[in-house]
């Protein structure tokens, strides 16, 4: 009797290990992301699909998450944005990927392909994708002065007291340097001075509003009726007031890419490949990009989201226009960074 129930016991304990649950036997993936740049239900289709537990943590900013990494925090997958991939190249922070494991780039939108900071993706696979404008009320904000003076809207006297300036400092001397005609790359003294007077008459003649995500629910609830906007943020704005249009000035803006690139001292590589490659398949990139609003990279996503029938059918921000000889892509230059940083204390702080 006692032989048999040890029999049983055995028995019983094979089934148990059989039905663990499947991310234990998948292993783990960390990821290092933007806050609210992925659906919970993307993550609980990869952990059910892969049996990988998913670890997810956010960062505010591509510089605070660098110092994080210098921190010597290791994670799989980081998506920063381009100007950072380039860094983190230059510096061998990250590992260069073996393509051959995410066969579904061929899926991606060439657009987002092969840029300047990564010019043959041999370290980066596209995640989201945009540009840089002006998102208005079209009840309030004359769509001819917004299509005609570009980014110089933000200073008509007409509109004072009805603007947020988005507190990021690249980008607002990327507006002062385009209407300028100037590089939004410049290194150039006398073009970041310029630029500086340009942002500093706005500072003093507008009355902005300095402010970062708070311009979002602001411009959707009709605060203000006009502010610099990412393309993916104004696709949300769009889809809470039918009033809120976006466009992108012709005299230029920054055309980013935010991409997965894998740590070089990354733990769980074959699952990073996993999630890299699943996560631009069509089911995972449209639920995404449905539930972020930011543009996929998934270029038949793309086209269905913003066809009739589409959840951003009428958004003209969910499809910024392709990379003009106007628009950039930000590169690194640390010096440059340290002086326009202190130059943009200087304008916040006009009165």
């Amino acid at each position: 009797m006692k032989k048999l129930i040890s029999v049983l016991l055995m028995l019983l304990l094979l089934v148990g290990c059989s039905s663990k649950p499947a991310n234990e036997d998948g292993g783990e993936l960390y990821i290092f992301l933007p806050g609210e740049y992925i659906s919970d239900e993307v993550i609980n289709q990869f952990e059910d699909e892969f049996g990988v537990k998913l670890y997810i943590t956010t960062f505010d900013s591509n510089e605070s998450m660098y110092t994080k990494l210098l921190g010597g925090t290791v994670y799989d997958i980081i998506i920063p944005s381009d100007y950072m991939i380039e860094r983190l190249i230059a510096e061998e922070m990250i590992q260069k990927l073996d393509l051959s494991k995410v066969p579904n780039m061929d899926l991606v939108y060439e657009q987002v392909l092969n840029m300047d900071f990564d010019p043959n993706n041999e370290y980066s696979v596209p995640y989201f994708w945009g540009n840089v404008g002006i998102c208005y009320d079209e009840t309030l904000i004359d769509r001819n002065d917004v299509e005609t003076e570009g980014w110089n809207v933000l200073r008509n006297q007409k509109y004072k007291g009805m603007i947020y300036m988005y507190d990021s400092i690249r980008d607002a001397f990327m507006m002062a340097e385009k209407s300028l005609g100037y590089s939004m790359n410049t290194d150039k003294e006398d073009e970041i001075n310029a630029s500086y007077e340009w942002l500093i008459d706005i500072a003093k003649n507008m009355d902005p509003a300095y402010v970062t995500d708070e311009a979002i629910d602001g411009l959707a609830n009709g605060e203000k009726a006009m502010g610099m906007m990412y393309s993916g943020d104004a696709t949300y704005i769009h889809s809470e007031n039918e009033n809120m249009q976006f466009w992108a000035p012709t005299e230029g803006t920054n055309y980013f890419v935010d991409a997965m690139v894998i740590h070089k001292d990354a733990k769980n590589v074959e699952n990073a490949y996993k999630f890299m490659n699943y996560i631009i398949d069509y089911d995972p990139a449209y639920e995404n990009s449905t539930f972020v609003g930011y543009s996929s990279v998934n270029a038949e996503v793309l086209n269905d989201l913003a066809s009739e029938g589409g959840d951003f059918e009428g958004n003209d921000a969910y499809i910024p226009r392709d990379k003009t000889a106007n628009d950039e892509v930000f590169h690194n230059n640390e010096e440059v960074l340290k002086t326009i940083s202190e130059l943009w204390v200087k304008v916040k702080n006009t009165k």
